[in-house]
């Protein structure tokens, strides 16, 4: 039998290209940097149509594009994603269509809104993937005071059933004392690579069988700055970072969302 994930800290900064290792191709690392300024410009995007329409939403992933990305990055299209109200970063990362995303923040039912919990159908989700032994497995996000409650009781849930999935929290969100002794990693959530790293092991050891596993990113103010420009620096001494690069990237997804907007709009 495999081993359970054991506690651990992941703490120290992406290696540097003097050190020669990486468990990360270029490829890959570049795939990461472009969907976190993917994520900041539909973030910000997102936080003036809640703000211009009144919705109700959050917006609290500014900054925490790292933690996001790195842990949806691998998902699959069939996995299970549990997060705030208003937050659709996390669905953009795992495929979901731009046009389809903002239809479902303009168009969606304030009242349906209230009264879902994301975390119970993902508890549900992963009790129903347990049984069927189909490697599909739930992950569920939680960065505002307002589902907490949802998210512990749903944590709780996953860990008395051990069922495939992956809990995500920021440090600024209360944990209470883990008494059935979930494995949890810590990471620095301002390094998507590190992110990356800790999550790729736990969607592994979810897929098999081994149950959820809590990664904590300490995300504080006074820790590493922004995570988009963590991860330019750290593309620039592998010598994978350019500003053309970047300046073209921004221009043709701000050209996409702007058309997927609009489309989403003419459907209200």
């Amino acid at each position: 039998m495999t081993p359970r994930l054991r506690e651990k800290t992941v703490s120290s900064p992406a290696p540097s290209v003097q050190n020669g290792f990486s468990l990360i191709s270029n490829e890959k690392l570049l795939q990461l940097y472009a969907t976190m300024l993917k994520c900041r410009i539909i973030e910000d995007r997102s936080r003036i149509i809640i703000q211009q329409n009144k919705l109700k939403g959050n917006h609290a992933s500014f900054g925490q594009e790292a933690a996001m990305v790195g842990l949806a990055m691998d998902l699959l299209p069939g996995d299970h994603i549990a997060t705030n109200p208003g937050n659709v970063v996390p669905f953009f990362i795992n495929g979901l269509p731009l046009e389809t995303l903002f239809n479902g923040l303009l168009n969606s039912s304030p009242q349906a809104s209230r009264n879902a919990d994301p975390f119970k159908s993902a508890t549900e989700a992963a009790k129903a993937n347990k049984q069927a032994n189909n490697k599909v497995i739930a992950v569920a996000l939680c960065g505002i005071s307002g589902s907490l409650d949802s998210w512990r009781k749903a944590l709780s849930v996953a860990t008395l059933n051990d069922l495939p999935m992956i809990f995500l929290s920021w440090n600024h969100v209360p944990l209470k004392k883990n008494a059935h002794g979930l494995p949890t990693i810590n990471v620095d959530g301002k390094d998507v690579v590190a992110v990356y790293r800790v999550a790729s092991e736990a969607i592994a050891h979810a897929r098999i069988g081994n149950g959820p596993t809590l990664i904590e990113c300490r995300t504080d103010r006074h820790n590493s700055g922004d995570p988009i420009l963590n991860m330019e620096k750290y593309l620039s001494r592998k010598g994978l970072f350019r500003e053309a690069f970047q300046s073209e990237l921004e221009a043709e997804f701000r050209n996409e969302l702007d058309a997927a907007i609009e489309a989403a709009k003419s459907t209200r």
